[in-house]
């Protein structure tokens, strides 16, 4: 692809030979306007091509491609080459209309476990922070096969990649969230918990962090599930993402006084606290400035649970000197690429441009 795609090397020599950082150098000739309007234009035609020819060959039966010589390493670099186009969520939006979509979906089913898995990677790309396909996906009814591939795929690594398209696809998507719940979702979220795979564990603690943030009666359904029991297990991992998430869960079920999600009596909570204090205590500078949010973390925890402060927080250990002066958002979603962020939600601003700076003295 790099050998046919635009020379971007070129472009960005270009662009920085036209500017100092900070506003052009000089007005920009109507020659060079053109021309770079043209280059930019001729990127975009040559991806929805790229993009159609792609969805073509995924309408074509198994048996064809494999007549024809096409390895399973083959189609998954086209599936990586339509990754890379759908990075664009124009791009990402174009795939349903070019006729991409169904046949991407389809690929959720096909034998080779290779092939499941980077379909799902790539519909997480597609749906990552953009309404307008999630919605597509929810249409083309690609919540079931994700679903079943989650639950059911004998390969792991097709169960974790199909947990994260659907955590892409169901965020701040109220009929995706819906949708999961009512396909008992939350089953397979504890299965995920409970395996001996650190990444499938991570993405499920970070889904259920998410929905219980999004929706307090999910507590109960945590609760009645064992969910609590477990996390305070993984609040105890080796992995410092695992304890951080499991940590976050928990939080989040305390949260809830009326209706005592955690049991706050437990005494399996109050050793894990306990513990996961005494190993803070014992870290060094270093090791405590690469478990920052865990110090918090452990801190609100027992603040919460016990009405009175922790011993991080008498130890002076819940801020260091060395830490930035704003506290952790403990509640973020981390994983929330920025530039996609930015782009879900630029159509949503309602507010008033900026009034511009005149620096200087007027005249």
């Amino acid at each position: 692809m790099a050998n046919n795609g635009p020379n971007w090397d070129g472009l960005l020599k270009w662009s920085l030979s036209h500017s100092d950082g900070a506003s052009p150098s000089h007005r920009l000739s109507e020659e060079d306007r053109k021309w770079f309007m043209e280059a930019m234009q001729g990127h975009t035609i040559d991806s929805i091509s790229r993009m159609k020819q792609i969805s073509q060959i995924m309408k074509m039966p198994e048996q064809v491609l494999e007549a024809q010589g096409v390895t399973s390493d083959d189609l998954e670099g086209m599936l990586d080459e339509l990754q890379e186009h759908v990075e664009s969520i124009d791009l990402a939006n174009d795939l349903h209309s070019i006729g991409g979509l169904v046949p991407l979906i389809s690929y959720l089913k096909n034998s080779n476990a290779k092939i499941r898995a980077k379909s799902a990677d790539v519909l997480t790309t597609v749906v990552q922070n953009n309404p307008r396909s999630q919605q597509l996906v929810m249409e083309a009814n690609g919540f079931e096969p994700l679903l079943t591939n989650f639950i059911s795929d004998p390969e792991v690594r097709v169960r974790t990649k199909a947990l994260g398209a659907i955590s892409s696809l169901i965020r701040h998507n109220q009929p995706g969230i819906t949708a999961f719940r009512l396909a008992n979702g939350y089953a397979g979220l504890k299965d995920a918990l409970v395996s001996d795979t650190v990444r499938f564990q991570r993405k499920a603690l970070s889904l259920v962090h998410y929905l219980l943030q999004e929706s307090n009666s999910d507590c109960r359904i945590v609760k009645d599930l064992g969910f609590p029991r477990i996390m305070i297990h993984l609040a105890s991992n080796q992995d410092l993402e695992i304890r951080e998430f499991a940590l976050r869960g928990l939080l989040e079920l305390a949260r809830e006084e009326s209706e005592r999600n955690l049991d706050r009596a437990d005494l399996n909570l109050r050793q894990l606290l306990e513990e996961r204090t005494r190993s803070i205590i014992a870290m060094s500078d270093e090791d405590l400035s690469a478990v920052r949010e865990e110090r918090e973390l452990v801190d609100i925890l027992w603040t919460v649970c016990y009405d009175e402060p922790s011993c991080l927080r008498q130890r002076g250990l819940v801020y260091l000197p060395c830490d930035d002066e704003l506290a952790p958002d403990v509640v973020s979603d981390r994983f929330e690429p920025p530039l996609r962020a930015w782009a879900a939600r630029r159509n949503d601003e309602t507010s008033e441009p900026p009034v511009l700076l005149l620096l200087g003295p007027a005249r």
